[in-house]
Order: structure tokens, then sequence, then C-alpha cells
């Protein structure tokens, strides 16, 4: 048999150039192929891209590895941006990187891929992914050793077409294992500072950057009793629980605790907050999620024990799935969860297999 050829998603990160770097040692005939997702405000303040680019065309000379760049932007902003955009407008508070990754790290890029030639794709991903011990030809997405740093939660929507041809070889290994491969070799990206921010678009000031495709639509802020306590830019620079840039300042009625956001009424333009992180409107048992997908093809059954988060930087939550269709299923947590978000992926878990799960309805 020829040799595997595998296509890796190189970003100019130390993740990805390390990926390559190991596939390359483990005998793999390894092409590196960056993506520009970007272009409206391409600059350096913000969008790094050049420099990106710049990193990996050195990291791949480095391995000793050719590489190619491909430009996706048109693809990113249908596929991904206008739906960004749209949860915005609605009220609702998106994860512009599980859609990434679904319809372009692992649906672009894979097609383009393999009209390459490609046998395989590899990320630079903190994720794990393996056939079925007890069902062929069935692949499940699996939590990296490095529970830090795994990135399960973000593939959560990725298909069995897609999970057949992907290689995560960073599962395995810890971020400071990865780094330390990176300065062994002599790569110059070893130390680079991890990306954050939107997914391709980078960090920026937030509610700056919607204003530019979403115009400011003020109104009042008052809590659930009626007062009113400050004025809002717009009800979607706003998530549920945010407590930074809401300006409320002191009153005779305050009891001195910090507000935070516990809700949106879209009808009459007005944000609802309230004071103390333990306020009830903050808590909830459960949700009902839609837009649902299953990792393995299956739904999961109900009334069995699984774990989930209603967002990325949160433990695993003991949970039970009430009840599950095609459209929505209903998940109840044992403990009260904070600030369950409309428009948020939830995603669930048994043990560290990633079972899928669907885009948060509403809390119950």
């Amino acid at each position: 048999m020829s040799t595997p050829h595998v296509i890796v998603g190189l970003s100019g990160g130390v993740d990805s150039s390390v990926t390559a770097l190991l596939l390359k040692q483990q005998g793999y005939r390894v092409t590196g192929l960056f993506m520009k997702n970007w272009e409206d405000d391409d600059t350096d303040e913000y969008c790094s891209s050049k420099q990106d680019l710049i990193d990996a065309v050195s990291a791949a000379d480095k391995i000793g590895i050719d590489i190619e760049a491909v430009n996706f932007s048109a693809e990113y902003k249908e596929r991904v941006f206008a739906n960004f955009l749209q949860e915005y407008q609605a009220g609702r508070t998106p994860n512009p990187d599980i859609l990434c990754n679904a319809e372009i790290k692992f649906k672009a890029f894979l097609d383009h891929a393999m009209g390459m030639g490609a046998n395989l794709i590899a990320t630079g991903h903190y994720a794990q992914v393996r056939e079925n011990p007890i069902q062929a030809g069935n692949f499940q997405l699996l939590k990296a050793d490095d529970g830090s740093k795994d990135q399960s939660y973000f593939l959560s929507r990725l298909n069995q077409a897609q999970l057949s041809k992907t290689l995560f070889p960073l599962g395995k290994y810890l971020k400071r294992e990865v780094r330390e491969i990176a300065r062994e070799y002599g790569l110059a990206n070893a130390e680079k500072k991890d990306s954050t921010g939107i997914c391709f678009i980078g960090e920026r000031p937030f509610q700056e950057f919607l204003q530019r495709y979403l115009p400011r639509q003020p109104g009042v802020m008052r809590t659930p009793e009626g007062k009113v306590v400050g004025q809002h830019e717009g009800l979607m620079y706003y998530t549920l629980g945010q407590r930074q840039g809401l300006k409320i300042g002191g009153s005779r009625e305050s009891n001195g605790e910090p507000w935070f956001v516990a809700g949106k009424d879209m009808e009459a333009n007005e944000l609802i907050v309230v004071q103390g992180h333990e306020h009830p409107l903050l808590k909830s048992d459960g949700l009902k999620a839609g837009q649902l997908h299953w990792i393995s093809g299956e739904q999961p059954r109900t009334n069995w024990v699984y774990a989930a988060k209603t967002r990325y930087r949160q433990p695993d939550a003991p949970c039970e799935i009430d009840a599950v269709n095609a459209e929505e299923a209903t998940i109840r947590f044992g403990q009260h969860q904070w600030a369950i978000t409309p428009g948020q992926s939830v995603v669930v878990y048994e043990s560290n297999v990633c079972l899928g799960g669907g885009i948060i309805n509403g809390a119950l």
C-alpha cells in the first residue's frame, strides 16, 4: 500500500505545527494547508493572517513539508458569519467556533483536501477520534487527555463522514508537552501565544465590532420588578450572565452587589438586570435544545445519567435527557446551572465520549 497522504490545517500556531511534525515522524506523507477565512478588515491590529501565514510557511519549511494556501472567506461569510449575525440580531448568543468547525474546517477544508488527493486530514485540536470498539465502522469523538485544553465541545457537530477522515494527533499530549516538542525541534513558533476571540476573526472590542454590522438600538435596562436602572446600546450586544460593561451607577436602593444580565424583552427592547451572582433568575435546572446533532447518528437514550456543558469553560454537570426527538431535547441537571443562554451549545458526554448536542432554545 502507498503511504497515506494527510493534509494538515496549518494555522501558524504551535499546535498545528507540532501536529504536522508528529505525523511526518510517524511516516505519513504530509502537506500543510493554510486557510484564510476573513477579509473584511484584515489589519495587523486584530487579524494577524499575514503573520500567521509567514509562521505557517516557516514551520512547514522547518518540518520539510509542502504548504499551500486557500481562501475560504466567501464560504465563511455565507455559512458561518451570516448565521452569527442573524443569531445576535434575534437576541441570542451563538458560538461561531462550533459552526466554523462543522462548516469550514471539516467541510470546506475536508472537501478541498480530498480534491488534492488526500486520504486524511488533521488539525491541532485537543481531542481524540477512534472507531467504536463495539460497533465497527462507527467513529467516536473523545475528550483530550489534557482536560484543561480539551476542545471536543467545539467539535460536537462533526459527523461520521468527517470523523472517519480526521486525525487529532495532539489528543494524547498535554499542552506543555506540545510546546516542549516544538522547542526541541527548533520551531520558531514554540512560544507563540494561543489565538483567542472569534473563529478566524480574532480578538477585538466585541461591541464595537458588532456595531459595524448591527446598528445600535438603545433602550432601557430594568429590574424584573420594572425599575429602570440604566440604558443599553442594543440587546444584541449583551449576553445572559454578563457583568462587565453595564455601566449601572449606584443608587440608594442598591444593595452594593454587582449587576448581571438576566433576560431580554425583545418586543419592548428592554434589558432585564438583577443584582447578585446567586439571583434566582440566573439559575435553572434544565433546558430545551434544538438543531440537534448526534455524532453516532442515533439519539441517546432517555433517563440515563450523562454529563453536559452549556458553555465551554464549565465543568461537566451531571444530567438526564428527559425527552428527545428529531427536533428538540429536554435536558435536566442534578444541580442548578448558571446563566443558561439561548444560542449557546449544550454538549452531552458519556464518560469521555462526546455524543453531540444542540443549540439551546431556553432554560427551564
